[in-house]
């Protein structure tokens, strides 16, 4: 049973491509929606739709958090805090990405069946061959990882190369629009292109009860780039968010 993690961005694209050229046809593709994507994203899940129907693939399954119904934003909102990522954590990517997922699969008949008959879930991952550090083993009863653009040795040129030649618009990067990873280039776009969002962003970083960091850039607040020509030390341009597309595109 192959179970593709789609991230809607280039990596986990051009591994639906992959999988197409090689005759692989997955049994699902899941997409954990935080709530706070960028437009292109969700314009590009609606492109893939279309792709997917006419090449004989499973329609891609949206999953959101369970239990209190509000969106990543919502919750930070709510809690007058940032992301976790902002201070040196991952739990928005486990709680928003990876809980979902797990929780939609534990109560879906095909995976259980699989599992009592002893049988592992094969998890598909879009790290590609540029970060093999990410892709780790996974020592689970139900789940066997597999990261095929690494097996496949693409890396990023070769994902942009393989949508291309399938003829799929490139999605851009996937990423929440407030993610304290993205760079200031990407801060600036985001107030150009999608200003309601950017003041969304503003009012999290705003109203977050802070102390031991500035703001969504950690060392420096969103409000301070989008005020000024003056570049602010970069914190987080190495530091991944967790999601599965969460790298420049």
């Amino acid at each position: 049973m192959i179970i593709v993690s789609y991230g809607g961005g280039t990596n986990s694209t051009a591994m639906l491509v992959g999988m197409k050229e090689r005759g692989i046809r997955p049994d699902l593709i899941i997409f954990a929606d935080t709530g706070g994507e960028k437009p292109h994203t969700y314009a590009h899940l609606d492109y893939m739709r279309g792709w997917l129907e006419a090449n004989g693939f499973p329609p891609i399954t949206v999953v959101v958090k369970g239990g209190r119904q509000e969106t990543l934003e919502d919750e930070c909102v709510r809690r007058n805090a940032l992301p976790s990522i902002a201070y040196g954590w991952k739990t928005c990517s486990q709680k928003y990405k990876i809980q979902p997922q797990e929780k939609y699969l534990n109560n879906l008949p095909a995976a259980r069946a699989h599992w009592s008959a002893g049988k592992k879930v094969s998890r598909w991952i879009g790290f590609d061959w540029d970060e093999p550090g990410r892709a780790k083993d996974c020592d689970d009863k139900k789940y066997q990882n597999h990261y095929p653009l690494i097996e496949w040795q693409w890396g990023r040129a070769e994902c942009v190369e393989a949508i291309e030649r399938e003829g799929i618009p490139l999605p851009g990067k996937s990423a929440c629009f407030f993610c304290p990873s993205s760079r200031q280039s990407e801060i600036r776009w985001l107030a150009e292109t999608h200003p309601e969002l950017m003041e969304r962003a503003l009012i999290m970083e705003a109203g977050a009860d802070l102390t031991t960091i500035k703001g969504l850039g950690r060392n420096f607040k969103w409000a301070d780039v989008i005020a000024t020509d003056d570049m602010f030390p970069e914190s987080f341009v190495e530091l991944e968010c967790g999601c599965y597309d969460g790298e420049a595109a």
